[in-house]
Formats: structure tokens, C-alpha cells, sequence
């Protein structure tokens, strides 16, 4: 089916009627059930944003634009399973998207919205998302009832169990989980809430890839290991099928706690890419010997494999029944540049969640937020000599840690329907102190079942 004139975002309201009215639908024969053997559910959520304009010294070809701007993204997700024998689901997910960033997604290393790198047209663009099967072998222990959800069945299992996933998914589906920052559709909105910014862990350009995992629970401790396939070419929406030359590797330890009374978790996570990258060592000697050449030096020394690595920690505890606190820190070598996420290579992300109980709205959420992000000095090197990476190059750089404030009102105005009102401030926009301050302000619109 051929879309046209659907440039402007109003176009795509009546597919989210349609959903909406599909939903109501679905809910309406829905019966409470403690277990399930198929789902079918769906979600759809639009984020719009605007910035007003900025001062700036100076500008470069990947710089954040100094002029007011709008941005929008759509999407439409169906997440359709099974189970097909004892232990096992399979899980079918297509996404309709459509959207338009700021600046090209430039000039940034935290996305203002962690949806933006799966909305890249303006043009609506059906895609599988995911498609995968969780097998699940209990091991004894009590029996933990899970929820019906997005991706989840309703049911039971034991609370020690060996878990694989197989298939097409994401490594976030896994890893670096966060009960209060974690999904730009319900929760804080900029990427460096959805996971640690110098995690840059292999996928395509959306975010998804194809790979394998192991999960093993035992009393209050969780082991996760994995390998997914990433891109052809950094950052870009072709996969490299070759998992055994080319590869993202991860492996985390988990503990459950209770602290004071209230349960919290810690997470290690431990990563290690084997990609064709540009070392900023090259691409610096290659720009200073060809200073006519394309600023973009890293294409040109991209000629063979390199390892990536880092390692950071994850904590949530919660305070009271209605308030948690979380913090992520997280360190990648920094020699190498990005392979599949954003331009940072050491990051912090930290703050609070609260939910309306007090003042009788429960479904309703409050989120406070802070982020930093640093730069290695080979990456700074570079940049500082007017070189061009994927989404930054100022042309210069006077350095500066990237520091970004959020905070937002998640509001349930109608049975599964949220609406969200956020805010962010970011601070030296791609590690450039004379690139100013920018404001940013959203409305979210987010309705599941």
C-alpha cells in the first residue's frame, strides 16, 4: 500500500483511532484469566516535541540547529503470541512508525526522545520489530505469577529457572533492566533514561537485532549472558549476519534485595563488541595528513576488526510503596567509535519516581531526572581538530560535559489512556560548551492493551 502525502503528523490520527477503537474492542471480550495460551495486544504512542530557538558561537555540519524546531514520532506496535508446547512462547511484534527528529538526530549525544532512532522518515514504515521464542524450564523454588503484558503471557513459574531467548528482538529486552527508567513510551523520555548512553550495544539502526540469550534465576540472584548480530556498517539499519566474526557480547549479575523493608536491585553488565570500526587514533592522523579531504574521517580508515568493551552498574531500590530511586554509571574503552548507539563513552543517569497515591491519582507518575555524559580523550581529539563523527562535529570544540534535566507528569486520563507533559534542559549539546543551553518541551500521548 503506497502512503501519500503523510508528511505532517495529523495524518497518522486516524490510525490511532483505529487502534484505539480496536482496543475497546479487545477489551470489551477480554475475560480475566490467570492463564493464557495465545495474546494479542497492542500499544500506540505519539511524542511531540519543540524547541525554541538558541545562542550559539558557532556551528559545524553535525551541529544541534541554533533555530527553533518541531519533532514527532508515531508508532503502532502489535504483540501477538503462543505457546507452542510446555515452556515455551513465541512472540510476533509489527510496528508501524513514522517521525521526524531534531536536526537530523545531530548534534546530541542523549536523544531527547529514545524513540527517535526507530522513526526515521517521515513516511509511515511497516516493519517486524521483533520475532522470537522464550523458553523457560523451572527448576523449583515457589511459584512467582506473572502477569499478562506486553510480550508476556499470564501464568505461573518457579522462582529458580533456566530462561533462553532465541530470535530477533533487542539486547535491552534482556539487559539493563530498570523498574523506573527504562521505556520512552511510559517513563522518562530521553535515551539516556532508557539505558546508559556509553552502552553501546550491537543492533540495527531501530535498535533490534538477531541473537541468543541465557538466563538463569537461583533464590535472589539472576546470571544473563548473550550474543546479538549488529550492523553491516555502524549505526546503520542493514544487519551483519555473521555472529561468529561480528558480534555483541554481554554478560550481567543481578541480586535482589530488601532494604529497609522495600526491594531493590543491583546489576553488573559487562559488554564486548568485534566490529569494523575506526579507531579516533586513525581517523585523527588520516584528517590532520588530508585536511582537504571529508571531515568524516573515520569512513576512510574503517578497514578492520576492533574490540569494543565497557562495563556499568544498575540500581532501583524503592523508598517507600509509591517512591524509587535508580542510578546507572556506565564506562566504555572510548577508542573506537559508536557502533550502534549514541556518541558517549562514560555516562551517569540518576533520579526518582513517584507515583499520585498521596494525592489520589495512583496510576498517575512523576519522574526527576539527571544525566552526564563524558567523552574519551581520543574521541575529544578528534572532534576538537574539526573532525565529523556519525551525529556530531561542530566544526570545533570547546569541551564540556553534556548534562541533561528532565522531568514529567504522567497523567491516566481514561481507562488505558496516558497523557504526559515533559520537560528537558541540556546543557553544552554535544560536549560543546559554545553551543549553549536548550530547552526542550513535550506532550505524549500513550494508550495499550
Amino acid at each position: 500500500m503506497k502512503f501519500n502525502l503523510l508528511s505532517r503528523t495529523y495524518h497518522l490520527i486516524p490510525f490511532i483511532l483505529m487502534l484505539m477503537g480496536l482496543m475497546i474492542t479487545f477489551k470489551s471480550m477480554a475475560q480475566d484469566t490467570d492463564y493464557e495460551d495465545q495474546t494479542i495486544r497492542f500499544q500506540s504512542t505519539y511524542i511531540w516535541q519543540k524547541k525554541p530557538s538558541f545562542q550559539e558561537k558557532y556551528s559545524g555540519p553535525n551541529s544541534l540547529s541554533a533555530e527553533a524546531e518541531k519533532s514527532y514520532t508515531a508508532t503502532i506496535t502489535g504483540f501477538f503470541g503462543f505457546r507452542p508446547w510446555q515452556g515455551a512462547e513465541i512472540y510476533l511484534n509489527p510496528e508501524l512508525t513514522q517521525g521526524a527528529p531534531f536536526s537530523g538526530l545531530n548534534g546530541t549525544g542523549a536523544f531527547t526522545n529514545g524513540e527517535l532512532t526507530r522513526t526515521g522518515t517521515t513516511d509511515p514504515k511497516l516493519y517486524r520489530q521483533r520475532l522470537f521464542l522464550r523458553q523457560t524450564v523451572n527448576l523449583g523454588g515457589e511459584a512467582i505469577k506473572v502477569e499478562s503484558g506486553l510480550n508476556q503471557m499470564a501464568g505461573s513459574m518457579d522462582k529458580n529457572r533456566w530462561v533462553m531467548t532465541l530470535g530477533n528482538f533487542s539486547t535491552l529486552d534482556i539487559f539493563d533492566g530498570n523498574a523506573y527508567a527504562k521505556d520512552p513510551r511510559v517513563q522518562f523520555m530521553n535515551a539516556g533514561f532508557m539505558a546508559p548512553l556509553a552502552y553501546d550495544y550491537a543492533a540495527d539502526a531501530r535498535g533490534f537485532g538477531f541473537g541468543f540469550t541465557s538466563e538463569w534465576y537461583q533464590g535472589d540472584w539472576v546470571y544473563r549472558i548473550g550474543r546479538m548480530t549488529g550492523p553491516k556498517d555502524p549505526n546503520m539499519l542493514a544487519t551483519d549476519f555473521k555472529i561468529f566474526k561480528h558480534y555483541g557480547d554481554q554478560a550481567e549479575i543481578e541480586h535482589v534485595h530488601t532494604l529497609f523493608g522495600q526491594p531493590g536491585k543491583v546489576r553488573l553488565l559487562a559488554w564486548r563488541n568485534r566490529a569494523k570500526l575506526a579507531s579516533f587514533q586513525d581517523a585523527l592522523e588520516y584528517h590532520i595528513a588530508n585536511p582537504d579531504s571529508d571531515a568524516q574521517a573515520i569512513f576512510a580508515v574503517r578497514s578492520s576488526e576492533k574490540i569494543k568493551y565497557g562495563l556499568g552498574i544498575n540500581l532501583e531500590q524503592a523508598i517507600t510503596n509509591d517512591l524509587g530511586f535508580f542510578l546507572r554509571a556506565m564506562q566504555a574503552d572510548g577508542k573506537t567509535e559508536t557502533l550502534a548507539f549514541t556518541e558517549t563513552d562514560a555516562s551517569l543517569g540518576t533520579g526518582f519516581s513517584l507515583k499520585g497515591s498521596v494525592w489520589q491519582r495512583p496510576k498517575d507518575t512523576v519522574g526527576l531526572g539527571y544525566i552526564r555524559n563524558t567523552l574519551s580523550d581520543e574521541r575529544r581529539r578528534y572532534l576538537a581538530a574539526g573532525g565529523i563523527s556519525f551525529f556530531l562535529g561542530d566544526s570545533n570544540l570547546n569541551y564540556q560535559p553534556e548534562q541533561v534535566f528532565e522531568t514529567y507528569y504522567s497523567a491516566n486520563v481514561w481507562k488505558d489512556l496516558y497523557v504526559t507533559a515533559d520537560y528537558q534542559r541540556i546543557l553544552n549539546p554535544g560536549y560543546n560548551s559554545d553551543r549553549g543551553v536548550v530547552n526542550f518541551a513535550a506532550l505524549r500521548f500513550h494508550i495499550e492493551y
